[in-house]
């Protein structure tokens, strides 16, 4: 076509909904690349709209009717729900030590930029040169030891990350001290507000932004979601938000719409947050 112009709207699938890689491919793209702003006061948005089924007026599907488009993607809605990643109870949560929470915090600063592969096969150094994650021994750690393993080839040598973790070390001892237990704090959590969880630990943790936080999370076991770009392509689609949701407004939108389908499907966070990205990817 033109310049500039986007090509014609397609059908796709028996839900009017994208089955095309093509429409998908579109999609995830724009949702990566657009600022977050008003869904419709983007002039590529009316098109996105057409192509990928989404309703006129911002009304979002239902969870039943998303888990069908992606069982109709993946051949079955045992196979978009077999992937998705148990949670432990409050308790069991709870019962988690605070050398876990940080080497998992650490895990998720480490690869951030940087290959997963990489960071698993360096992961028995770091454990050790990190003196097994002991919250109380890191968080007072002296620039001696910062130097020692910035030169330590058995970590990744980045000295951001690495006062990063010291950082974190240091907020989780001061959740301890003042309010009853880093683990218990995030386990009495509620779901219905895993944004606020996101944001208290973006705010007063180092390096817990963006989806490192819900990593974390996530292999810790609490129950919630993660905003991958299949994940934001689908919220972009129903209308929820504009782009990623890097503002506390569109995260409280992400969060209603969570809201939403859990209520009405009685499924838990990850299981939605599986399906959504399961309905794109």
């Amino acid at each position: 076509g033109k310049s500039g112009s986007w090509p014609a709207p397609r059908r796709f699938g028996a839900h009017g909904t994208p089955g095309c890689g093509y429409g998908l491919w579109l999609l995830r793209n724009h949702a990566a690349r657009v600022k977050p702003m008003g869904w419709w006061t983007c002039p590529r948005v009316p098109h996105l709209q057409r192509c990928c089924g989404v309703m006129q007026g911002g009304m979002m599907r239902s969870f039943e009717e998303i888990l069908a488009i992606a069982a109709e993607r993946k051949g079955g809605a045992d196979k978009v729900l077999a992937g998705v990643m148990p949670f432990k109870t409050a308790d069991e949560l709870a019962s988690s030590p605070d050398d876990r929470w940080l080497a998992m915090m650490a895990r998720g600063i480490f690869q951030a930029g940087i290959s997963w592969t990489v960071v698993e096969a360096k992961w028995p150094g770091i454990e050790e040169a990190f003196a097994g994650f002991d919250v109380g021994r890191l968080s007072m750690m002296d620039d001696g030891w910062l130097d020692a393993l910035l030169a330590d080839t058995r970590v990744i040598r980045s000295g951001p990350k690495i006062a990063a973790i010291r950082d974190n070390a240091a907020f989780i001892r001061r959740v301890n001290e003042a309010e009853g237990g880093f683990a218990r704090k995030v386990a009495d959590w509620p779901a219905g507000d895993f944004a606020g969880l996101l944001d208290w630990l973006t705010t007063n943790g180092s390096r817990l932004g963006g989806n490192t936080g819900a990593y974390m999370l996530r292999q810790m076991g609490k129950e919630g979601y993660l905003l991958s770009k299949d994940v934001v392509a689908r919220l972009v689609a129903e209308g929820v938000i504009g782009g990623p949701p890097t503002s506390r407004k569109a995260m409280a939108a992400v969060q209603a719409a969570f809201d939403r389908w859990r209520t009405e499907s009685g499924q838990s966070l990850n299981t939605i947050s599986r399906v959504l990205a399961q309905s794109i990817g």
